[in-house]
């Protein structure tokens, strides 16, 4: 159980430096004004998906208590 909780906690710490870089991509392509507005989109759909990852692995590392 524990080698399950360590991966599980590697891939998440994985998944926010993922995220963290596709912001700073996407941040960097916002300003530059001649940037490709097809690969802008790519990077913040993928930037979802990764935010969507992060919050499951969350929850599974730390299930809500009881109501």
């Amino acid at each position: 159980m524990d080698e399950n909780l360590h991966s599980l906690a590697r891939r998440l710490i994985e998944l926010r430096m993922a995220h963290a870089d596709l912001d700073d991509r996407i941040d960097g392509g916002t300003a530059d004004a001649g940037s490709d507005e097809l690969e802008l989109r790519r990077l913040k759909k993928r930037r979802l998906l990764l935010r969507d990852e992060i919050v499951r692995l969350e929850i599974e590392l730390e299930p809500p208590g009881p109501a």
